[in-house]
C-alpha cells in the first residue's frame, strides 16, 4: 500500500534528516524516567536502548495477555473486536491458542491497521515523528500493554536506523490519535512509507536495506500501535518547549519597553507583592527586577508619573500566570509520556481488589493477574493544561500589544510621536501597529477551548473529545504570533531608548536590558527615516526565537 502523495507531498521539506546530525547519545528507556529533553535529544537524533527489566516486563505481559486470550476472557481488541464491534466475537480460543486461532487473530491484527489509515494533510514533521516513537516506544515499555516484545524492537530499530514513518497531521479527535498512528504499524508490516536516511520510499525497502524483520502482528499488537496519544503529545510538548523559551525572554522584553516608557519599578517591588503571595508572583516580579539591575528606572525623575498603564503595571501577573500553566503541563506531560495510555490495561500481578464479584473477577488470570477495560486512552489532562497556557499566553500576547501601542503615544513616552527620529516627517511607526494587532486577535481565536468540540461517533459510543492536537495547534500558533508581537515590541522599545539617548547619552539600562538591545541592534537598526518594515518585522521574530 502506497502513501498518497496528498498526505507527504511536504514530507522532505518539511524534515531536517536527523542522519544528518546524528547525536552520539543513547538513551535508556524504561517506561518510567524518560524526560523531556530526552525525547528532544532522540529528536535530533540520539539512539535509544530498552532497560533489561523492561524487556523482561514484556514478555511477562505478553504472556498474561494471550493466556487471558486461551481462558476465552473478554479482551477489547483482541478476542473482542473495538469500537461498536465490541460485541463482535473475533474467535473462542476453548483453551487453546491453536494455528486457527492464531491465524484469526493476525488476521484482525492486519485489518485493524489497515481500516484505521485514514490522516489527512501534509505530513509531521520527521523530528516530531521521532518524539512520537520514542514517546510511544517508552509508554509500551510500562508494560501495560501485552504487544509482543518485537513490537518495542521494531520501534528502537526505527529509531536506531533514520526510518520515519509518513504520519498524516490531522485526522484526530484527541481520543488516542488511531487514525494516524496506525500509519507506524502499516510501515512496521511494509505497507507505508517512511523517509529513511533522509530519502521517502516504501517501508519494505527500507526495513531491507536496514536488515529489519517486518512485523508480523498478533494478538493485541495492531491496537497497542494505533491507539494512544503519542503523535497530539509530541506536539503538545512542542507547545510547551515553544512556550518555555518565550517565557523565559519575556521579562527582559518587558523592561526594555519599561526602560522606553520611562516607567514606574513600584508594581515589582517585593513590600507590595509579598503580601498576596498568588502562585509564581514573587517570582515573576523578581525576574523583571533582575533584568532591571543596574537601569535608570531606579533613579528618580521627574518626569515619571507615579502609575503607569495597566498593561505596564500589571505584566508580572500575566507572566505569574503563565509560568504556572507552563509548570503544570510540563507536570501532565511528564505523567503522560512515561505512563501506559493503553485500553485494555495489562497488569501483571493485579490485585484480587473486588475480585470476589464475578464482573471484576472476569477480568483475572489466577496467578498472574488480569486484563482490564480502561479510560487510560484518555488525555484530558493534558489537553486542559494545554488550553490553560494557551489562554495564559494571549493575556501575555494582550499586554505586550497594549504596551506597544503606548511606546507609540507621545503622551504616555514625551517622546515624538509614533517614535519619529528627528527629521523624519513621515509615518515611522503609526501604521505597523496593524501588524500585531493582526496577532492578537488571531490569538484571542486561538486561546478558545476546543476540548468539548465534537460529534459523537462509532455508533455514539465515542462521544466525548479532547482535540489535543487541535489544542496543541492552536499552542504553537499562539506561540509563533507572539514572537511576531514581542519582536515588534522591541522595534519600539529600542527605538524609544534610542531616542532617550539622544537626550541623554549616559543613560544607563538594566544589564540583561543593555545585553538583549545591543543583541538586537545588530539585527534591526535605528529608524532615523522611514523605511519597508517587512524585513525588520522578520528579522525581529527570528531574533526573539533564537535568543
Amino acid at each position: 500500500m502506497k502513501a498518497t502523495k496528498q498526505i507527504a507531498l511536504t514530507a522532505l521539506a518539511l524534515a531536517v534528516s536527523s542522519s544528518q546530525a546524528m547525536a552520539t547519545e543513547t538513551v535508556m528507556l524504561d517506561g518510567q524516567h524518560l524526560t523531556q529533553d530526552q525525547a528532544w535529544a532522540i529528536a535530533d537524533g540520539a539512539k535509544v536502548d530498552i532497560a533489561a527489566q523492561s524487556k523482561t516486563a514484556l514478555v511477562k505481559a505478553h504472556d498474561l495477555l494471550m493466556e487471558a486470550a486461551r481462558l476465552g476472557k473478554p479482551v477489547y481488541g483482541l478476542t473482542v473486536g473495538v469500537g461498536l464491534n465490541k460485541d463482535h466475537k473475533l474467535f473462542s480460543a476453548n483453551g487453546e491458542l491453536s494455528p486457527e486461532v492464531i491465524k484469526a487473530s493476525k488476521a484482525f491484527n492486519y485489518s485493524t491497521l489497515r481500516a484505521h489509515s485514514a490522516g489527512v494533510g501534509e505530513a509531521i514533521p520527521v523530528n516530531l515523528t521521532r518524539v512520537a516513537l520514542a514517546v510511544r516506544l517508552n509508554t509500551i515499555l510500562s508494560g501495560h500493554t501485552g504487544v509482543q516484545p518485537y513490537v518495542a524492537d521494531l520501534y528502537k530499530a526505527f529509531l536506531n536506523n533514520d526510518i520515519s514513518p509518513i504520519i498524516p497531521a490531522k485526522g484526530t479527535v484527541g481520543e488516542a490519535d488511531i487514525l494516524l498512528s496506525s500509519h507506524v504499524g502499516l510501515a512496521m508490516i511494509g505497507e507505508w512509507d517512511v523517509i529513511y536516511k533522509g530519502q521517502r520510499m516504501n517501508s519494505a525497502k527500507a526495513m531491507q536495506l536496514a536488515g529489519i524483520k517486518p512485523l508480523d502482528p498478533v494478538g493485541k499488537d495492531a491496537l497497542s500501535i494505533l491507539s494512544n496519544n503519542s503523535v497530539a503529545v509530541s506536539y503538545a510538548m512542542k507547545g510547551y518547549r515553544d512556550a518555555k523559551h518565550l517565557l523565559e525572554v519575556s521579562p527582559t522584553v518587558f523592561s526594555l519597553s519599561l526602560e522606553g516608557l520611562n516607567g514606574n519599578v513600584a508594581p515589582f517591588l517585593p513590600q507590595t507583592n509579598d503580601i498576596r503571595p498568588f502562585p509564581f508572583l514573587k517570582e515573576a516580579t523578581a525576574d523583571v527586577r533582575n533584568s532591571l539591575t543596574g537601569s535608570y528606572l531606579w533613579d528618580a525623575n521627574s518626569e515619571r508619573p507615579l502609575q503607569d498603564p495597566l498593561s505596564y503595571r500589571t505584566t508580572a501577573y500575566t507572566f505569574a500566570g503563565a509560568y504556572k500553566a507552563l509548570a503544570n503541563l510540563g507536570q501532565m506531560i511528564d505523567i503522560q509520556i512515561n505512563h501506559s495510555d493503553d485500553n485494555p490495561g495489562v497488569i501483571v500481578g493485579a490485585g484480587k481488589d473486588y475480585g470476589n464479584n464475578s464482573q471484576v473477577s472476569k477480568y483475572l488470570v489466577e496467578g498472574k493477574g488480569g486484563v482490564f477495560p480502561t479510560t487510560n486512552f484518555e488525555p484530558l489532562p493534558v489537553a486542559l493544561a494545554v488550553q490553560q497556557l494557551s489562554i495564559a499566553l494571549t493575556h501575555v500576547s494582550h499586554n505586550s500589544a497594549m504596551r506597544t501601542i503606548h511606546l507609540s503615544d507621545n503622551h504616555f513616552t514625551q517622546l515624538p510621536r509614533f517614535l519619529s527620529a528627528p527629521g523624519n516627517n513621515g509615518h515611522a511607526f503609526g501604521a505597523i501597529q496593524k501588524t500585531f494587532v493582526d496577532m492578537q486577535v488571531r490569538n484571542k481565536a486561538l486561546a478558545n477551548p476546543v476540548s468539548f468540540d465534537g460529534i459523537a461517533i462509532a455508533g455514539n459510543i465515542e462521544d466525548t473529545f479532547t482535540n489535543l492536537k487541535l489544542a496543541s495547534d492552536n499552542l504553537i500558533e499562539i506561540v509563533d504570533n507572539t514572537n511576531v508581537m514581542y519582536g515588534l515590541e522591541l522595534m519600539h522599545s529600542t527605538q524609544a531608548i534610542d531616542l532617550r539617548k539622544l537626550k541623554d547619552s549616559q543613560l544607563k539600562q538594566g544589564q540583561a536590558t543593555q545585553a538583549m538591545y545591543s543583541s538586537f541592534r545588530k539585527q534591526v537598526p535605528f529608524v532615523d527615516i522611514d523605511r519597508p518594515f517587512t524585513p525588520d518585522i522578520e528579522a525581529a521574530t527570528s531574533f526573539i526565537a533564537a535568543y
